[in-house]
């Protein structure tokens, strides 16, 4: 069940009308999604954001960089384009405060489900995705490899 309205697609233009603190985000995805969910909440954070990107409309990667942003994920950009791997890497503040927190075991697969099916959507072809932090330089790598 959606509950979105039928018309209605995520954008950077609706999103940016939503107001948020990463905190109580956070909360929910290192805290209450996996004292309910246990092992399996790394998988379904994975599959959430998939079906976030089912719901938006981005065509280019420019929207899907811009997207990011809106959503306080950090600043994806693409780095390296191979055959059958597409490269990105996930940085800036909001990253790296998340990264050197102390609290909770960070992951990033909310992230990496979205942009799966968001490439998928942009380019046709279906990919999936996982990520490598780089501790040093305080970057998630992203490789999209395609299926």
């Amino acid at each position: 069940m959606s509950v979105m309205k039928d018309t209605a697609k995520l954008s950077t233009e609706n999103i940016s009308s939503l107001v948020a603190t990463g905190a109580g985000f956070d909360m929910l995805r290192y805290f209450t999604l996996p004292d309910f969910l246990g092992k399996d909440a790394p998988y379904l954070l994975y599959f959430m954001g998939k079906n976030i990107a089912r719901e938006t409309s981005l065509e280019t990667f420019e929207e899907l960089y811009e997207f990011f942003q809106y959503m306080g994920w950090g600043e994806l950009q693409l780095v390296k384009e191979k055959r059958r791997e597409l490269v990105f890497h996930l940085q800036g503040h909001i990253v790296e405060k998340r990264l050197n927190q102390k609290i909770y075991q960070i992951d990033f697969r909310l992230e990496c489900g979205f942009l799966a099916e968001a490439v998928q959507s942009i380019t046709g072809d279906t990919y999936e995705c996982i990520e490598e932090i780089l501790t040093k330089e305080n970057i998630i790598e992203i490789k999209a490899t395609k299926e």
